[in-house]
């Protein structure tokens, strides 16, 4: 590790192509290569508990090729994020792609390895399965979190063929475990077609509310983004985007598209709206290259990234 005071920021790009270099998220450094790491951005190549479509487990490497093109200032938040503190890119953990219950116990124990150094965590997925244990990690040092979770889906469904850690699983196992604070739970972007009614009975007796994709387009993004901060307020707050918020026009390469999502300019000025909020750390998941275009979804997963890490420096 290097000595330094300064952030160490990304490479300059005006130095080295962007297209050059390590492959690291925004070309930023490694973690090991600085003295202390206040972000750290690490992957998780993990797609085990998917329902429908696989290939998430490359999800961090195509979002990490997508974020090449980031720069250092964000003019809607008014922030140098990469100069404000220091982010670094941690790698991916390690995942048995044979053994879930292996596979979470190694996420959570690396993701808690890394916030006992002091890091909060920008965790690239994989699927919406690692949200359980990066909550269980986080948990552990903040006690019960708020959650607020972009999702086409609820994932607070029970079991899949009988299967208790899912994809569609881990909020219910969250509330399950003691993980969450019940009184700040949100979902946004929820839509399509459920199982039955008492899906959203199921869900609301667990303690959520729920914003849907329409709700957002009627209300505007300033509204909902008010009404959130309202509910979440001074809590220690876990933010968890699965891409599939998005519409598929927005993101096609991801495991269960649902039509009518929020578009990429809502979901960034709602993850905007989170300024100034006791973010501890944050996921996004659920981006499937193998179905991308023209790396639609890891660009828009990319600078969702962005704006998180661009949140935690406030």
């Amino acid at each position: 590790m290097k000595d330094e005071k300064e952030p160490v920021g990304p490479v300059d790009a005006t130095k080295v192509p962007r297209y050059a270099g390590l492959a690291t998220f925004a070309r930023l450094p490694r973690v090991e290569d600085v003295a202390r790491c206040d972000v750290a951005i690490v992957g998780v190549p993990f797609d085990s508990g998917v329902t429908y479509r696989p290939g998430a487990r490359f999800g961090p490497g195509a979002i990490r090729e997508a974020s090449r093109l980031l720069r250092p200032y964000d003019p809607e938040l008014d922030v140098t994020p990469f100069a404000a503190q220091q982010v670094a890119d941690a790698g991916d953990v390690a995942c048995s792609p044979f053994d879930i219950q292996r596979a979470l116990a190694a996420i959570e124990a690396r993701a808690g390895q890394l916030l006992d150094e002091g890091a909060r965590l920008v965790t690239l997925g994989g699927d919406h399965t690692i949200a359980l244990p990066l909550l269980r990690a986080v948990a552990k040092r903040h006690g019960p979190v708020a959650l607020l979770h972009f999702d086409a889906h609820l994932d607070t469904w029970d079991t899949y063929f009988d299967a208790p850690y899912t994809h569609g699983t881990p909020f219910r196992r969250a509330v399950e475990e003691g993980l969450l604070d019940l009184g700040a739970l949100c979902h946004v972007g929820i839509r399509g077609p459920l199982y039955a009614k008492t899906d959203l009975a199921e869900d609301a007796e667990l303690g959520f509310g729920i914003v849907t994709s329409i709700s957002v387009g009627e209300r505007g993004v300033a509204t909902v983004a008010a009404d959130l901060r309202t509910r979440i307020g001074a809590r220690p707050l876990y933010v968890s985007v699965d891409i599939d918020v998005l519409d598929p026009a927005h993101a096609p390469g991801t495991g269960t598209p649902e039509a009518g999502g929020l578009s990429s300019r809502e979901l960034l000025a709602l993850i905007r709206g989170l300024a100034g909020l006791n973010v501890v750390s944050a996921d996004v998941v659920e981006v499937a290259p193998a179905y991308d275009h023209a790396e639609i979804t890891a660009l828009a997963a990319a600078h969702v990234a962005y704006e998180l890490i661009g949140v935690l420096a406030g």
